[in-house]
């Protein structure tokens, strides 16, 4: 395969292309052959600050822009965006390492999280309240908070984005992005069709860096920005929030998950199964919302099992790039190296391995951390894979007897991200669904999001909601007007 051509990118401020100060730059490399593909300009805290001026600039004109003309650009985006999907993806796969369709789905459902805010714009209505007094009226605004940062991991590059950027637009906010340093092209891209698609100077910037937690810095501490959204671990989540406590700027968190899958002895076999490896195996499962844990009801556990092994076995893995590729590398050495550990903790403490179990091994020019899709039965309850996110192509499947069993085991955990529930009974559906402390759960559904659910976690899963008619009130103040006749 011939190498790729190594592109190159600078920062967007202000409205303008520009380079790092110095001529900085760090090399991006395709996780699947290790290979650079592209030099990107290495913005510090100099950049950032900049990048707030100029937000900070641009919102009073941009905050008063009316609704309908704040829309129309996010829609002109959409189409951007729509148009350039096939392009998208495949910068997509190259830098992150997904499977190919894996990366079209996420491009296109990230597209449609600017169209979606576009609608939502013309929707941040006020409220005439009842007044304390006849000689009173009581009114309330919404208002855009003012400068936001965004910050965003590599796992979703693309869609992660625009579900953090394009409501903020929408309410009159102005943003500056920093995308993870794995992968940053995307986030470039996107950033390119908002300025094709005619945002004022400032309105919108990015500032790209190795050095995440200077810029991180800037944006936690800076009067100038008033917002922080942010993706990531819970530890940096949480370090965030205490250094944006210094100017009490309002913060969104979606921080880590381990997400159960409770599957009943009434469920639909097949149905489930094929719903625990989709969850699972996406994006070699680097998702925040993948299944982490399966829990099966006695009676089901040793044929689901089987069948979710031979289901996982038939798993091809190679090169995203590749038409009929279905598990990508892993991002980096520390996540294959943390698969690794997790798997060998498991079985040194008595787990069976029904599929998978190593490294992948691959022929050709894929050097990349490959390592193969892996079911796990008997796994001891200590193990370090039941309570600590592996991110990574790993599944422990436990047994458990009663309903109330599998809440509970489920529940203990200090995080509530996502969640899932295969059964045929709707009265346990809707108490298991009660029962969860997660801020998502799937019922008989592998995969519930989309631009209108609201998305966000319970206990150290985050704070806040993206997505849906809440995702643009994290971008809004409350004003209280109230008027003497």
């Amino acid at each position: 395969m011939a190498a790729t051509a190594v592109r190159t990118y600078q920062l967007y401020i202000n409205g303008e292309w520009t380079d790092a100060t110095g001529g900085r730059t760090f090399a991006v490399h395709n996780p699947a052959t290790r290979e650079p593909i592209a030099e990107v300009a290495d913005g510090g805290a100099a950049e950032a600050e900049a990048a707030v001026r100029a937000a900070h600039e641009a919102f009073p004109a941009w905050s008063k822009r009316p609704a309908d003309e704040r829309a129309e650009l996010l829609h002109k985006t959409f189409d951007l965006l729509k148009a350039r999907v096939e392009e998208h993806a495949r910068i997509l796969t190259e830098e992150n390492g997904k499977p190919l369709a894996e990366s079209k789905g996420e491009a296109t459902i990230g597209a449609g999280f600017v169209r979606w805010n576009a609608e939502e714009a013309r929707r941040a209505y006020g409220e005439v309240v009842p007044s304390p007094a006849a000689g009173k009226r009581v009114l309330t605004f919404r208002q855009p908070v003012g400068v936001v940062a965004a910050m965003t991991p590599w796992n979703f590059p693309y869609s992660m984005i625009t579900r953090k950027i394009a409501p903020a637009l929408a309410a009159g906010c102005t943003v500056v992005l920093r995308p993870s340093s794995a992968t940053p092209l995307v986030a470039l891209e996107i950033v390119r069709a908002f300025d094709d698609a005619g945002f004022p100077p400032g309105v919108v910037n990015i500032v790209t860096s190795r050095s995440a937690g200077e810029v991180a810095d800037v944006f936690a501490t800076s009067g100038l920005v008033r917002k922080i959204t942010f993706t990531g671990s819970t530890e940096v989540g949480k370090e965030l929030m205490a250094k944006a406590a210094g100017t009490v700027k309002k913060v969104s968190l979606e921080l880590g998950g381990h997400a159960p899958m409770l599957v009943f002895d009434d469920a639909d076999l097949e149905a489930a199964a094929q719903g625990a490896i989709a969850s699972r195996f996406r994006n070699a499962g680097q998702t925040c919302i993948c299944t982490n844990r399966l829990y099966v009801q006695r009676p089901l556990v040793d044929r689901f099992s089987a069948r979710v092994a031979e289901l996982a076995r038939e798993l091809k893995v190679g090169n995203g790039l590749d038409g009929d590729t279905k598990v990508g590398p892993l991002i980096d050495e520390r996540g294959f190296a943390k698969v690794e550990d997790h798997v060998r903790d498991a079985v040194a403490g008595g787990a069976t391995v029904l599929a998978g179990g190593k490294p992948a091994e691959l022929d050709g020019d894929l050097r990349g951390y490959f390592y193969e899709p892996t079911i796990l039965a008997n796994v001891a309850a200590d193990a370090k894979i039941l309570h600590d996110e592996t991110f990574g192509p790993a599944l422990p499947i436990v047994p458990f007897d009663s309903e109330e069993e599998a809440i509970r085991l489920a529940n203990d955990t200090p995080f509530g991200l996502a969640a899932y529930c295969f059964t045929r009974d709707v009265g346990r559906a809707f108490r298991v669904s009660e029962g969860l402390d997660y801020g998502i759960v799937g019922v008989n559904d592998p995969l519930p999001t989309a631009p209108q659910i609201p998305f966000g976690g319970y206990k150290e899963s985050g704070l806040g909601r993206e997505n849906g008619s809440m995702g643009i009130e994290e971008f809004l103040e409350v004003k209280a007007v109230t008027i003497g006749l």
